[in-house]
């Protein structure tokens, strides 16, 4: 398996144990396919688009990892998108690299701009929604082949660094590491390069139609102090460190950009079921954007539905956004070793979970291949990652009431607003669709034929006290 595809293989390896704890079963059952009421029922609001509609994302992260340079992006092509959209999933996350995008310090990369202008342009052809992912893995190319922030921005107060090869995630404790990501929050310059980075970036991108959101930092880190564990210093890396940080991208990026939406993370502690310790990002279009990982998982282990570990995630990711009334996309997602016995079952969990709290989600990885890859170098899913293609409902002009998913059948209650179409994916069927509509709506398509996926477009009027469902069901 190529090294750069390997993810966080022993996330807390470095402190067996906190890896006990997290795997100590709890009592409860895990939760179960059922309804994902509307995000802001419990106090989440819905993600929007420019006309107001409830939004679901369903897609994929696109990165590439291997290439630089001249070669950069080469992973990523038409077929990508076009394989992407053709099942179904209407939304991208993009990884860019700030040391190919600024390889010496001022001086910007036309031909990598490009590169990614092609991406997007790929996109809009085949309506997918993209977030520009600002991806870091190891901090960046000063520490051995990772990727991210450039060599020249990298302080390392001389400090060890050693490469862990057969666990790579352990090299975010190395002292080097951590005392660049504390130079890159509290050093003036390497702040305003980072900030001028980004109002680069998204002034050439902030007219493109495909672009729907900029991640500000993937995965965000630091150092832990003497006397801390990791959560309790993701906690204050967030509170004093990031959450400034993302201010500072915030107003950087406004300058140049009104309406693109700013997906911020917490540390990867959270992926734990641990709470953020983010505090308020100052901008009227913000989008919490947590991962989904499980220590034992991303170590290869199978999924344990009684271990609590969903449910713990779940449980502590909410408070946040609630908190501060944003909307969530979780950014990424996915096992290891999709094949394991029960892997079925977690992706039906997890699916499940997410639609709770979140207005979509974008699994790791579309590629074609081995480890974290959706597909098989002949273009067929991975085991069980086929589960992702489900029945959803893209766009819904009014409030949500409930989203409900079954084998074989699909439910959409919302109250409608003026005006506005909803729009529902349906995904090819052995028997086909029976479509139905209760309400003061109509739609022109009541079936789809065997094989064949469809998008369902419902218009409907607003009434007091209307209510409109929208059924689905396989003949």
């Amino acid at each position: 398996m190529p090294k750069r595809r390997l993810r966080k293989a022993a996330f807390l390896a470095v402190t067996a144990a906190v890896l006990a704890a997290l795997l100590t079963p709890s009592a409860g059952a895990s939760p179960s396919a059922g309804p994902s009421p509307a995000a802001a029922e419990g106090g989440i609001p819905r993600l929007t688009d420019e006309w107001g509609r409830a939004l679901t994302l369903r897609g994929w992260n696109l990165a590439d990892k291997e290439h630089r340079g001249e070669r950069a992006l080469e992973d990523i092509t038409e077929r990508s998108l076009r394989d992407l959209a053709g099942r179904g999933f209407n939304f991208a996350r993009l990884a860019v690299f700030w040391d190919d995008l600024e390889p010496r310090r001022g001086q910007y990369s036309e031909r990598y701009l490009r590169k990614i202008e092609r991406v997007l342009d790929w996109a809009h052809t085949y309506r997918v929604r993209v977030v520009v992912d600002a991806h870091q893995d190891i901090y960046g190319p000063a520490f051995g082949d990772h990727r991210g922030i450039p060599a020249w921005a990298t302080r390392t107060d001389g400090l060890p660094y050693r490469p862990h090869p057969d666990d790579w995630f352990a090299e975010y404790f190395e002292p080097a590491v951590q005392a660049a990501f504390e130079h890159l929050y509290e050093d003036a310059d390497l702040r305003e390069a980072q900030t001028r980075m980004w109002q680069v970036l998204a002034a050439r991108l902030a007219g493109h139609p495909a672009v729907f959101g900029y991640d500000l930092i993937n995965e965000p880190m630091g150092r832990i102090r003497p006397g801390e564990d990791m959560f309790a210093a993701a906690r204050r890396i967030e509170a004093t460190q990031v959450t400034p940080m993302y201010n500072r991208i915030a107003d950087a990026i406004r300058r140049v950009d009104k309406r693109t939406w700013l997906f911020v993370e917490p540390t990867p502690a959270a992926g734990e079921g641990r709470p953020t310790g983010l505090g308020r990002v100052h901008d009227p279009k913000v989008v919490y954007a947590p991962h989904f990982y499980n220590a034992a998982m991303e170590a290869g282990r199978d999924y344990d539905p009684a271990s609590g570990w969903l449910e713990a995630y779940e449980r502590e990711i909410v408070h946040y956004p609630r908190q501060q009334r944003i909307p969530v996309v979780v950014g990424e997602w996915g096992p290891l070793n999709s094949s394991l016995p029960h892997m079925g079952r977690f992706y039906e969990d997890a699916i499940s979970s997410i639609g709770r709290y979140a207005s979509g989600w974008a699994s790791w990885q579309w590629c074609y291949g081995g480890g974290y890859c959706a597909l098989e170098a002949d273009g067929r899913f991975q085991p069980n990652k086929e589960r992702t293609v489900r029945p959803y409902a893209p766009a819904v002009a009014g409030v949500v009431h409930s989203d409900t998913y079954r084998p074989g059948g699909y439910r959409l209650s919302y109250a409608p607003r003026p005006s506005g179409t909803t729009e529902l994916f349906l995904p090819p069927s052995p028997r086909g669709w029976r479509i139905a509509v209760g309400g003061p709506a109509r739609t022109g398509t009541r079936t789809v034929p065997p094989g064949e996926r469809a998008t369902v477009y419902v218009h409907a009027e607003q009434r007091a006290g209307a209510r409109v469902v929208v059924t689905a069901t396989a003949k």
